[in-house]
């Protein structure tokens, strides 16, 4: 368009919209009440904030004894759930105890107590340390505590931060504890935070919840749809990584030798990072009884089974003494909803999910090959 023809046309310049700063506690309002309180602090205080209303409402309620205990705690304990900092801090400077109030105080309370829990056993274990080394040093415990702190923590606040700034992010779990070092052992306290993210997503979603609707009734329907789906895909990949730390586990070799050249040629793959699955170790496919495979290049999903009473036999990558008749393998339409009942459901039950699938059954032919990751063996 050439200027003769913007003559008389007003010029704006793109607004470009910036993330909403924090203003720290000043800049919360007290005279709105409890519930408008809590998300206004919520969104407007730091981390540094949040966390030293928190230990000054513990040192204020709390016993020396407890306070112990629950100091003992890692950092992340104490700023991660914003609602408990918003009651303490209502209830140091004495405002008005009104019903909603009450309920809140009365949870964070109960969040007290187990950190009282977990602090004793953190106390425990570094006293053992101590009287073994004679020398001061932090407990396995505390030393998984502080590194889950300081790295897998630290990127899920990151992520509620840019929740908080309007992004609908995402992060992939199974990634970051393969980056961060992190094992089986971690998935715990981190499956905590999660859940209660979801309860509360939830809750305000379907409406469960008088207080959750109020709560997030700044968000649209669609943020919270994507934040309870960017939850359960979170919490799936805990049950990906707990099933990858048992089949990394080291496994006593049997006393058969014969086992040992059973599996020495056998060809399968050890890992595939798109379905994030971890294979089992292959000596434990001698003498089991039923096996699960997935080829992930077909997206086939294979069930082995035996009458022997030796189990199965492996020669090279071929499946000896499996039952020709009751063995069976599918193609799965969506391999990442049914592997997981796969990899944790029972017999009976992985049948009646089975028989859903619309895809045909068709017998299998026993060979394993480098596309295949070994799921899981059963004892019948």
């Amino acid at each position: 368009m050439g200027l003769t023809a913007l003559k008389g046309k007003k010029l704006t310049r793109k607004k470009t919209i910036r993330a909403k700063s924090r203003v720290g506690i000043a800049g919360v309002s007290l005279d709105r009440g409890f519930s408008v309180f809590k998300d206004e602090f919520h969104f407007n205080v730091d981390r540094k904030d949040i966390s030293s209303t928190m230990k000054s409402y513990i040192k204020s309620k709390m016993t020396k004894d407890d306070q112990r205990d629950i100091f003992a705690c890692p950092e992340y304990k104490f700023y991660t759930f914003t609602h408990y900092a918003a009651t303490a801090f209502w209830s140091l400077n004495k405002l008005d105890s009104e019903d909603l109030f009450v309920y809140y105080e009365a949870k964070l309370y109960e969040y007290l107590l187990k950190l009282i829990e977990l602090g004793r056993e953190i106390r425990k274990e570094q006293k053992e340390e101590e009287k073994v080394e004679k020398v001061v040093s932090l407990s396995p415990m505390q030393r998984l505590q502080n590194k889950i702190s300081d790295t897998i923590m630290q990127d899920m606040l990151d992520l509620e931060d840019k929740w908080m700034d309007g992004e609908n992010a995402t992060i992939d779990l199974y990634k970051l504890f393969q980056t961060h070092g992190l094992s089986g052992s971690a998935t715990l306290p981190v499956r905590q935070v999660i859940a209660g993210w979801l309860v509360d997503y939830e809750d305000a979603y379907y409406k469960r919840d008088a207080d959750a609707v109020e709560g997030y009734a700044h968000l649209k329907r669609s943020d919270l749809n994507h934040r309870i789906k960017s939850c359960q895909d979170m919490l799936l990949d805990l049950d990906k990584i707990q099933s990858a730390a048992k089949a990394n586990r080291k496994v006593r070799k049997p006393k058969i030798k014969s086992a040992d050249k059973q599996v020495a040629r056998v060809q399968y793959k050890k890992e595939d990072h798109n379905y994030k699955l971890v294979s089992i170790n292959p000596i434990l496919l001698v003498g089991s009884k039923r096996l699960y495979t997935f080829n992930t290049k077909y997206k086939v999903l294979i069930e082995y089974c035996t009458q022997s009473a030796n189990g199965f036999e492996i020669s090279g990558s071929t499946i000896k003494n499996f039952d020709k008749v009751n063995s069976r393998e599918i193609k799965l339409r969506k391999p990442d909803e049914f592997l997981p009942i796969v990899l944790k459901k029972t017999i009976k039950q992985i049948d009646t999910e089975w028989s859903k699938l619309t895809t045909k059954t068709i017998k299998t032919n026993g060979r394993i090959n480098k596309e295949t990751i070994l799921l899981r063996v059963m004892d019948k």
